[in-house]
């Protein structure tokens, strides 16, 4: 089976440009070609390590298995390619808060908008479906590109750990930044879960 497979990918979230479904156990060559790539590990804060197919296959049924977290893959949502993973980790019901991680994988999608509108669909869905309240994320400073692009969805940088990461021999600072339910406003996942109200309506809002 291919990547879309015999009726083509499970949308689960749509949004403008992207949409996202569950991780497939079909995909995982393409998310071990996506982890290798070392320029996508440094923006990780990972250390450059080769990952195998087995390592992959493991770390797609541990993420698969997880109770507090949940995992998307990112379509580009006019062609259907698989072009990223987004995920929700270390989701605490009880505090309502959880850590944001983001990659696209695929270097030609990179800077096209695609970031921006992943975030604020999983910041919707963390929100409106999870009922979460605070959500993190940590980037590494010089990834200047994601970090305006977090911003341009809700998050707020509340602070940095200096000097933390040690990437291309230099070192670098991790910078930390949040969204709150209270803030974050222009819902789009909102109407999918609303009783009685037309698809579209107001309760979704209008999209940019």
């Amino acid at each position: 089976m291919g990547a879309k497979g015999e009726a083509g990918p499970r949308h689960t979230i749509v949004g403008r440009v992207v949409s996202l479904g569950p991780l497939q156990r079909d995909l995982v060559p393409l998310y071990q070609r996506w982890i290798n790539d070392f320029g996508t590990q440094s923006t990780l804060g990972g250390p450059p390590v080769p990952r195998t197919i087995e390592q992959e296959l493991e770390r797609y049924t541990q993420l698969t298995a997880a109770e507090d977290s949940a995992q998307f893959t990112i379509y580009d949502r006019a062609t259907g390619r698989p072009i990223g993973i987004t995920e929700l980790q270390e989701i605490d019901r009880r505090n309502r808060t959880a850590t944001f991680v983001i990659f696209i994988g695929e270097v030609d999608a990179r800077g096209q908008g695609y970031g921006t509108d992943v975030t604020r669909l999983l910041l919707d869905y963390g929100f409106t479906t999870l009922g979460l309240h605070n959500v993190l994320l940590t980037v590494v400073a010089f990834n200047i590109a994601a970090i305006r692009a977090y911003e341009r969805a809700g998050f707020r940088a509340i602070g940095r750990r200096r000097e933390c990461r040690l990437v291309g021999g230099q070192r670098w600072d991790d910078i930390y930044l949040e969204c709150l339910a209270s803030e974050f406003v222009r819902p789009m996942v909102g109407a999918a879960f609303a009783p009685n109200m037309p698809r579209g309506g107001a309760a979704g809002g209008e999209e940019e």
